[in-house]
């Protein structure tokens, strides 16, 4: 199947999690229950029925999938004893990110990254600890997640504009491929629905930029 193969390839299981991270399942549970640790982005419910000499068999098991990044975010706050603390370290990752891009040149002025970041960081960690960024950012990690979302308030910016300028082709560009960088391919059944598809590869289609 498609999808188990994109899982094994962008992902990795909850075994392979505990395994890496050094941690129990009990353990995993806790930090997920404290609001340290986000949920698992992928569920997978897999029935299984054979027959063979022996007759028939069937079985049945359910796998959790997770952003390969939360390897690291797991040794990062294992040791913390709050949401609270856990926040404060996703949002000061989250802040350094943003600060790093835009020395990089990125335009960075919309609001919510300005006078609302405070609540946008909040609303950000929400997300993360479901589990939605594991899915839709390569890592999971505030980086991408910083990343991804200044990529897209910037390319959904540009593209209400009618004409756009060289200066303002080269910032679309540039945020589509910040975009590219930070966005995961998300799953076949999900691509064509993901903003990965509506603002990087429908957008680099239209305005001819190069990938």
């Amino acid at each position: 199947m498609k999808l188990i193969k994109y899982l094994n390839d962008h992902f990795i299981t909850q075994s392979e999690l505990l395994e890496l991270s050094k941690v129990t399942e009990e353990e995993l549970m806790k930090l997920q229950h404290r609001r340290l640790m986000p949920q698992c982005s992928y569920k997978l419910k897999i029935n299984v029925e054979s027959d063979s000499f022996f007759g028939a068999y069937s079985e049945h098991q359910e796998l959790e999938y997770y952003a390969k990044g939360y390897i690291s975010w797991v040794t990062a706050i294992k040791r913390l004893q709050s949401s609270n603390d856990a926040y404060l370290l996703f949002a000061s990752r989250y802040k350094a990110a943003l600060n790093n891009l835009k020395s990089d040149g990125f335009v960075i002025s919309d609001h919510k990254f300005n006078e609302g970041l405070e609540l946008h960081i909040e609303e950000q960690w929400a997300h993360f600890l479901n589990g939605t960024y594991g899915l839709c950012t390569k890592s999971g990690l505030p980086e991408d997640i910083a990343a991804k979302a200044l990529a897209t308030t910037e390319i959904n910016e540009l593209t209400e504009w009618s004409d756009l300028d060289e200066k303002q082709l080269s910032r679309l560009e540039r945020a589509v491929n910040l975009l590219d960088s930070a966005s995961s391919l998300f799953a076949p059944h999900e691509r064509l629905k993901s903003s990965r598809h509506r603002l990087v590869d429908d957008v680099r289609r239209e305005y001819k930029l190069d990938i």
